[in-house]
């Protein structure tokens, strides 16, 4: 079976560059299945290039949006991330990244000033109104995860990177209310998505 870089749901082009990810959270769409939307998201045979990824893509135009959003983090292939972004953006279209928000520790340096420009949305899933309840759903597999997350919307906000917070509604009312004072706080926007099972 051929390994799925590409895959449209809706108007919007999904690209799955990598399988790595700094947490493991427990709500995670990939835990335990092989497939989502019928796409079987497991690269096999390693990881693509930007060019594998480029000829996939076609006519960036087609979508609404190219969104960096697979079984993986995608900030792992920032390099490949974005050579694609210039291609798509001269091309005419409109990009996206999904993001746990760990890419300056994954990267060794503050990226947000290497993403301004290349993308037209950052989404950061903050997912938990603190570093404890953070840890217990998320699961992270580096250091200081909590805070890199925070640092990371900070800078992206510092450098121009239309960026919000997420969170998944299974986390509660309560601690979704916690995630808005806190999103309010730092001054970026919240939003609540549902849980995909």
């Amino acid at each position: 079976m051929k390994d799925t870089y590409t895959y449209r749901i809706g108007e919007n082009l999904y690209l799955n560059l990598t399988n790595r990810c700094s947490n493991r959270c427990t709500f995670c769409v990939r835990n335990g299945k092989e497939t989502y939307e019928g796409y079987p998201l497991w690269l096999r045979g390693g990881e693509p290039t930007a060019e594998q990824v480029i000829s996939e893509i076609g006519d960036p135009k087609k979508y609404r949006e190219i969104v960096f959003c697979g079984f993986g983090e995608p900030t792992y292939r920032l390099a490949e991330l974005i050579e694609i972004c210039g291609y798509v953006h001269a091309a005419g279209g409109r990009t996206r990244l999904n993001t746990n928000g760990h890419g300056n520790a994954i990267n060794g340096r503050n990226i947000a000033p290497e993403l301004s420009g290349k993308l037209d949305g950052v989404n950061i899933s903050l997912n938990a109104p603190d570093r404890a309840r953070y840890e217990e759903l998320c699961r992270p597999q580096i250091g200081n995860a909590w805070e890199e997350v925070l640092g990371f919307a900070r800078k992206c906000r510092a450098s121009g990177v239309n960026c919000w917070f997420s969170v998944v509604d299974c986390i509660g009312a309560a601690a979704v209310g916690r995630c808005r004072e806190l999103a309010e706080e730092l001054g970026i926007p919240l939003r609540v998505r549902e849980m995909i099972v």
